[in-house]
């Protein structure tokens, strides 16, 4: 392909456990992406990323290489780049896929849900068309807790009714859709959809962690943010849930925990499986309030928050019954409200500014 394209070609490092699988990792350059990129690193496997870096940077790959002390390769590439992406299929043949690459701000997918449609829907169609082309047929998908829209009762489990209430979410879902139609039609097919909750925290090193553009859509990012003396306030959209505090509750899962339940998943669809679905999560929730309060006894900093109206479309309470993938995957999440807290902190306070300057 071209040199042009080809951002990183690196050395491969010899393998752990005697693993031999390569794994393509798309958007591995983002949050979840190098995180996961990192333990599979650490497990043994050879990691092919591709990104856009439209919404990351290539700086965490090069910390997520020095971290492992291990090399990837890494092709800046847009998955609606069809040749592209043909390209490095040609050129580093992979074994399965991991599949992170996508946009994923509900506002903005409220405001522009035709980028949305097109970008995901679209990307996941190329990626999907191109892998078949390879005879690469195991994936790991990346999906959402937002495809349960809004449960009508909480722990939601996998057998839940799935509607979407906005563009980025229905976006999943039709995904979702569209890879089970695949398996029905080419048996050959294996897909783990991992529905998970909200990721936060970082890796505990603070190299690697969550930058997201401006202003953060995602709480613990928000917090960090304000303490850190980037923005003045947090805002708390809405007291008035009918939960313990009237603020909203959620599910936070530890990133690194998020990131090990991909390699479960992995292991899992080798053995072909099918399509298979599994929620990541902690399963229990934990209020807006709740939060603040436990980053400021982490991280021993104020958080100012102004109390504003609700946002339209956000629901009262949301967390999983992760019974499933602990029971088929023997995966759980084992890192807790005071580490996700104070990883966020090590993080934000030795990298104010994200992978950005100094």
């Amino acid at each position: 392909m071209d040199e042009g394209t080809r951002i990183g070609s690196y050395s491969r490092a010899q393998h752990d456990g005697g693993r031999s699988m390569r794994i393509l990792v798309t958007g591995g350059a983002g949050y979840i992406g190098s995180h996961t990129c990192l333990e599979l690193l650490g497990a043994g496997y050879e990691v092919v990323v591709v990104d856009n870096l439209c919404n990351s940077k290539e700086e965490s790959l090069r910390r997520v290489q020095e971290l492992a002390g291990r090399n990837l390769e890494f092709y800046k590439v847009d998955l609606l780049d069809k040749q592209a992406l043909h390209a490095v299929f040609e050129s580093s043949p992979v074994n399965a896929v991991i599949h992170f690459a996508g946009l994923k701000a509900v506002g903005e997918s409220v405001t522009d849900p035709l980028r949305y449609y097109h970008n995901n829907v679209t990307g996941a169609l190329v990626l999907c068309e191109i892998m078949g082309r390879h005879k690469v047929k195991n994936l790991v998908f990346s999906s959402s807790a937002t495809v349960y829209g809004d449960p009508s009762e909480v722990p939601i489990k996998e057998d839940f009714p799935l509607f979407a209430t906005n563009p980025y979410g229905r976006s999943k879902l039709i995904i979702e859709e569209i890879l089970q139609d695949l398996h029905r039609a080419d048996e050959t097919w294996n897909v783990s959809l991992l529905r998970y909750f909200n990721p936060v925290g970082a890796h505990p090193s603070g190299r690697i962690g969550e930058d997201p553009n401006g202003i953060p859509n995602n709480l613990l990012p928000y917090i960090t943010q304000v303490a850190i003396g980037r923005l003045p306030e947090l805002f708390v959209f809405g007291d008035d849930y009918p939960t313990r505090d009237g603020t909203g509750v959620r599910d936070y899962v530890h990133v690194v925990d998020l990131a090990v339940g991909h390699i479960r998943a992995l292991e899992n669809i080798i053995s072909g499986p099918g399509v298979v679905t599994y929620n990541l999560g902690t399963g229990q929730g934990y209020s807006v309030l709740e939060m603040i309060a436990a980053f400021e006894k982490a991280s021993g900093k104020r958080v100012p928050y102004k109390i504003v109206a609700r946002r339209p479309g956000d629901i009262a309470s949301c967390y999983a019954d992760p019974s499933k993938a602990e029971d088929e995957l023997a995966w759980s999440a084992h890192r807790g409200i005071d580490k996700m807290t104070a990883h966020a902190w090590h993080w934000q306070h030795d990298n104010p500014n994200g992978y950005g300057e100094p």
